[in-house]
């Protein structure tokens, strides 16, 4: 029977990260503390190391999402949704 994955929680891949990220230990030995495999080590070690300067920057520097980043996908399905409409009733028009 295979076995279940096993699920970690943030607090234990920082943990993991965080060593990993020191150097005292190599990631052979990391994987036998924390019984996790050698490249998950170092997933969560690259994620941690790409995630650290944002830690810095503070809340205010944090990027907002624009007003037209949200509503240009919207005006696209609309576009295509009035096509289809247009469509429809043109083809539905010889039917009755």
């Amino acid at each position: 029977m295979p076995e279940k994955r096993k699920r970690h929680t943030a607090e234990f891949k920082a943990k993991v990260a965080l060593e990993a990220l020191k150097g005292l230990k190599t990631m052979t030995e990391l994987a036998s503390n924390f019984q996790v495999h050698p490249t998950q080590i170092s997933q969560w070690k690259r994620q941690a190391a790409d995630g650290l300067p944002g830690v810095f920057q503070g809340s205010s520097a944090r990027p907002e999402s624009s007003v037209e980043a949200i509503t240009a996908p919207l005006y696209e399905q609309i576009g295509r949704l009035q096509m289809e409409l247009g469509w429809l009733k043109k083809k539905a028009r010889p039917l009755g």
